[in-house]
């Protein structure tokens, strides 16, 4: 027996139409949960209340001649202080957790150590460290670098009073 064109193609129409009105539905619903996602309160970061209670680092970057280099700074949100740096061509994840293990043995432990989600802050040399000095790292939000407003604050300090006002021709001077 055969079907009339008509009906095969109204079916198919048909077909189409819910199956486009399934993708549709689930783009506005992504959409909604997105808007909900960015709509939501904000949440007040907790300011330390002691020294060594809480850890902020993230990176400057700067050049020499023709070559970049990166510094790593970690300050304490508490006091302001800058805890350590490292300066290098280029830094890995497990020379940052090996700067933060010196710093602990020098300093008190942090309770926590917020940066932003850089890979080498969210790769497996710092997820590793974490777990092995039991220390839970704070990332911020993507795209947020004012959620690590300590030392934010720090990086435009050291750019404009260091970086800026002096030219190093080795990463060793740096």
């Amino acid at each position: 027996m055969r079907f009339p064109v008509n009906l095969l193609h109204r079916r198919y129409q048909h077909e189409e139409a819910n199956i486009s009105d399934i993708h549709r539905r689930k783009a506005s619903d992504t959409y909604k949960e997105t808007q909900e996602a960015t709509s939501r309160a904000r949440q007040p970061m907790a300011v330390p209340t002691s020294v060594s209670q809480r850890w902020s680092m993230d990176f400057v970057t700067d050049q020499l001649g023709s070559r970049r280099f990166r510094v790593l700074n970690v300050v304490d949100d508490y006091s302001g202080e800058m805890v350590g740096q490292l300066v290098s061509v280029s830094i890995s994840g497990t020379q940052g957790a090996r700067v933060l293990d010196q710093l602990m043995e020098l300093r008190a432990k942090p309770n926590k150590v917020v940066c932003d989600n850089g890979t080498e802050f969210t790769g497996k040399a710092m997820f590793f460290w974490s777990k092995e000095s039991k220390l839970k790292p704070g990332f911020i939000q993507p795209g947020k670098p004012t959620q690590n407003t300590f030392v934010e604050s720090l990086n435009g300090k050291f750019r404009n009073e260091c970086l800026n006002r002096h030219w190093f021709r080795t990463v060793d001077e740096a």
